[in-house]
């Protein structure tokens, strides 16, 4: 196939140096509901549900862009 990341315009070197520039910052927002470091793909959160009936957290952290530019350019929508 030979395309990869960097090819299809993503950097994770720059990510990564991104994700540095930043961490101080984030982490200073941090409670002791957050569980996990700063990257990767999600994250751990526990918050304190027990003033609430059947409550729902959801969250999210990947998107699908990489994914699609990928498949528009190889063309491969299965």
């Amino acid at each position: 196939m030979g395309l990869d990341y960097k090819k299809v315009g993503v950097d994770i070197d720059a990510g990564n140096q991104a994700v540095e520039l930043i961490k101080n910052d984030v982490q200073s927002t941090f409670g002791p509901e957050v569980m996990t470091g700063l990257g990767g793909f999600g994250g751990l959160f526990k918050p304190d549900l027990s003033n609430y009936q059947n409550p729902v957290l959801v969250s999210g952290t990947d998107g699908v862009g990489t994914k699609l530019k990928l498949a528009f350019e190889l063309n491969i929508h299965n």
